[in-house]
């Protein structure tokens, strides 16, 4: 019995523990449930009385996006190539104005508002949502935002901004290239399964054309949010808390700003365009088309007269004729047919063709630009005098597949990964492409059109300028235009040996050697006379009709177009250039002097020395260079790293 009673003993105290211990938990529960309404209810009571209290009155707290700031653009030497500016600027919400015409007269005796605008205002506010914001004034004083924002709290639904719009401080020299910013349409917005929220917010920019629109995303950024008080009027009265959001990725370009300036001014006057290539690693370092235009005014807002002046312009400023312009490539094409038949073994470097003037084919005669013909020529000799009539036998003998691999493995019928607007393809023609486009079969004359880059061939600058870039390398580079995100390298891309002969790319550098320096080149006038930046090149002129007279004779749009590649030095290449001037009539007279000029300084780092030039030109080049209007490279700093 004893033994019982002391296990009963134990029994209960045992559950007297466990029910002690229960309780301690559950009191411990309701202190934590109690302790916790109570510091919500003084947090509740403390610190957010102010934001109930508005509530009580009628007042509301809304969220606002706050924009990021774009993405900087930079050339290759940190030198700013697009950036932003301070921007003050006046919104209106429909929902949170009481009589939008009211309010939008008073804002009227603020700032200056004609009365189309205000009548295109109306118009917007009435189709927009009634919760989207709409600009009604930007780029104001800050006198006429300080008399807005005085006035703030008497305009319901009126807001005065600050924000950035974007700047281009090197206007005409990056526009085709750098593109431009604009405010976002409704088409932009249709082409958008999921938009941005930010896109919604007045006046916001996007980027229209080349790496601005092209590189859109890394630029935009992420929004920010405030929170901000609005009254029962609809009047916001202060600021509650804010968000920053993240500013756009800075970029950073290939481009060299002095040589892009140098390039864009020695085109001058001329419908033309030039690429200037990295032969090493595929740098773009400059890519200009000419004319060009101011994008400022893009961002601003173009006049209709302004821009109905590009638009009837002859010499098409808005076109970007190095990635989108598409011409038959002419005599510089002649190295590709040549590498074609040298790879193919249907013609040795040292054996001959003859050239009497002109070849017939199916009773048709192909003519030699040099009538009386240029005898006998060998394979480099054949580039050095460009001799038609080489290539027109050559060419039946390899095939125009051949000739086509060729132009591609040289980067022509490529369309090369750049973020540009509208990089085009260009062509190099097959039989089966032929039969595809028109269901015709290929003939015998189209593979001689083809063999001296005329007929169905087609090439932009920046093609020529890679092509020229291979043959002088050896390898299979391609172009490249971003260098670093935020600062962080974009690894360049290998580039293996081309599939192509020792011989046959020592022929094709051969031949461009002599067309320069050789006593019989067709760019003889162009040589460069200092001995370590001996260039070699290959002119072209390129037909736009099918009758052949005098250049001189008819008017300028049906002229023929010039164009020359080349690449420099010759023993250890380190630039490549292509260049076109439209209707410049030949290669030689028209696109030679210039390339030549942009090769040397890209050689030179800046002006080209005259000591560069053979002696009896010398005077006549200094007297060109001190006519062109070129930035002073003391002002071109590089600027500090911020992002606003």
């Amino acid at each position: 019995m004893k033994g019982l009673r002391r296990r009963n003993t134990a029994a209960t105290q045992a559950s007297r523990t466990t029910i002690t211990r229960r309780g301690l938990m559950l009191g411990a529960a309701q202190a934590a449930i109690v302790a916790t309404l109570g510091l919500r209810m003084r947090h509740m009571q403390l610190d957010q009385a102010d934001e109930y209290r508005m509530l009580a009155e009628g007042n509301s707290v809304k969220i606002r996006l706050i924009p990021p700031a774009r993405g900087l653009i930079y050339d290759r030497n940190g030198v700013l190539l697009a950036g932003n500016e301070q921007n003050y600027r006046v919104t209106m919400t429909r929902e949170d104005a009481d009589d939008v015409e009211q309010e939008l007269a008073d804002l009227r005796r603020l700032i200056p508002i004609t009365d189309d605008e205000a009548e295109e205002l109306l118009d917007e506010l009435k189709r927009r949502p009634p919760n989207a914001p709409i600009t009604l004034a930007d780029r104001l004083s800050w006198e006429e935002f300080s008399r807005v924002a005085v006035n703030a709290p008497a305009l319901a639904g009126v807001t005065p901004e600050v924000g950035l719009s974007r700047f281009y401080p090197h206007g005409p020299d990056f526009a085709h290239v750098i593109g431009y910013v604009g405010p976002v349409s409704d088409y932009d917005l249709s082409k958008l399964e999921n938009p941005d929220p930010l896109l919604r917010i007045p006046r916001f920019q996007l980027g229209k054309s080349g790496v601005e629109a092209k590189l859109e995303d890394d630029l935009r950024g992420k929004a920010g949010q405030r929170r901000v008080e609005v009254n029962s009027a609809g009047r916001e009265m202060r600021e509650l808390g804010r968000r920053e959001g993240d500013p756009g990725t800075a970029l950073q370009l290939t481009l060299d700003t002095r040589l892009q300036n140098f390039a864009l001014a020695r085109l001058g006057e001329e419908s033309a365009a030039a690429v200037v290539m990295d032969v090493t690693n595929g740098d773009v370092l400059a890519i200009s088309s000419a004319p060009s235009f101011d994008p400022n005014l893009f961002v601003r807002g173009i006049s209709s007269a302004d821009y109905k002046a590009l638009m009837e312009d002859d010499h098409r400023p808005l076109a970007d004729k190095t990635v989108q312009g598409l011409y038959p490539p002419g005599s510089t094409f002649k190295m590709v047919t040549l590498m074609a038949a040298l790879e193919a073994g249907v013609i040795g470097p040292e054996e001959t063709v003859r050239c009497p003037g002109y070849v017939e084919y199916g009773g048709r005669r192909f003519n030699c630009w040099k009538r009386a013909g240029h005898g006998r020529v060998n394979a480099w000799q054949s580039l050095e005098q460009s001799c038609d009539v080489y290539f027109y036998e050559v060419s039946q003998k390899v095939g125009i597949e051949a000739i086509s691999a060729m132009a591609r493995k040289l980067g022509i019928g490529v369309r090369h990964d750049l973020p540009m607007s509208a990089v085009a393809e260009g062509n190099a023609p097959t039989k089966e492409w032929k039969a595809a486009r028109y269901g015709k079969d290929w003939l015998v004359g189209d593979t001689i059109n083809a063999s001296i880059g005329q007929g169905y061939v087609l090439a932009s600058p920046l093609q020529l300028a890679v092509m020229a870039s291979r043959i002088a390398s050896g390898r299979a580079v391609k172009p490249r235009l971003l260098r670093a995100r935020d600062g962080i390298e974009v690894p360049v891309e290998d580039a293996p040996e081309l599939d192509v002969k020792d011989t046959s790319l020592a022929m094709a550098r051969k031949g461009m050697w002599a067309v320069v320096n050789g006593s019989h080149g067709t760019a003889g006038r162009s040589k460069i006379a200092a001995a370590e930046w001996t260039m070699a090149g290959k002119t072209g002129t390129s037909q736009v009709r099918s009758t052949v007279v005098n250049n001189n004779s008819v008017p300028w749009e049906q002229r023929d177009h010039a164009l020359f590649v080349c690449f420099a030095p010759v023993d250890n290449p380190k630039y490549a250039v292509s260049l076109i001037v439209e209707h410049g009539g030949g290669g030689s007279t028209a696109a030679a002097p210039i390339a030549r000029d942009i090769m040397l300084f890209a050689l030179a780092g800046g002006l080209p020395p005259l000591a560069a030039y053979p002696s009896s030109q010398r005077e006549q080049a200094r007297r060109r260079l001190d006519d062109l209007d070129l930035i002073d490279p003391e002002t071109i700093a590089p600027p500090t790293r911020s992002r606003a």
